[in-house]
């Protein structure tokens, strides 16, 4: 069942819009640093282009994601079937972060729900440069059954002061010491 190409085929793009969760990996060019996994769920992932993706980032305790894509922008972004046929896709290519300040910010927040259930943060864009395609036997079989209030209640309980100030102790930089969010190097003024 495995498969390599350079592009996502429309196949591939119908069977993402499908899934529920994904992750994503990074890792800075130190040896000795971190490597980083993270799940990721809601409603947050979107194909631009057969070779394009990109996901809205929410506030979170870590910045790993955001500070190894400044530093050298390698990722992989990997989707498994928990339902249904037994299948992993994996997008390796260069990905970059798009804070609200950014120009194209606008643009691609546009391109998720307005109203999202949590904290937004960044939007990550990754190039894509690889899709393998794999058999996934041994992930097991498990049922969606909702997503979870607590980051909603979290983002209205902090408010968008409390959410700055939070990203300003948690996402200044990584836990190897790479640089963070940018607004957050440069300024000590809430973010808007």
């Amino acid at each position: 069942m495995g498969s390599v190409a350079s592009a996502l085929s429309p196949a591939q793009q119908d069977w993402i819009s499908q899934q529920k969760m994904f992750f994503v990996a990074t890792a800075p060019l130190a040896a000795a640093g971190h490597v980083n996994c993270s799940p990721k769920g809601f409603d947050t992932f979107r194909i631009l282009d057969e070779q394009t993706v990109a996901y809205l980032d929410f506030v979170g305790s870590g910045i790993e994601t955001v500070a190894h894509l400044r530093e050298n922008g390698r990722m992989c972004i990997m989707f498994c079937a928990f339902e249904g046929q037994a299948r992993i896709l994996r997008l390796h290519g260069r990905g970059e972060v798009i804070e609200p300040e950014h120009a194209e910010f606008a643009a691609l927040r546009a391109r998720f729900a307005p109203d999202s259930r949590a904290a937004e943060r960044t939007v990550i864009r990754l190039r894509v440069e690889r899709v393998s395609n794999s058999c996934g036997y041994g992930v097991p079989l498990y049922s969606f059954e909702g997503e979870r209030d607590d980051m909603t209640a979290w983002r209205d309980r902090k408010g968008q002061v409390g959410s700055a100030d939070y990203q300003r102790k948690k996402n200044a930089a990584s836990i190897d010491g790479l640089a963070g969010l940018q607004w957050v190097q440069e300024s000590s003024e809430p973010h808007r």
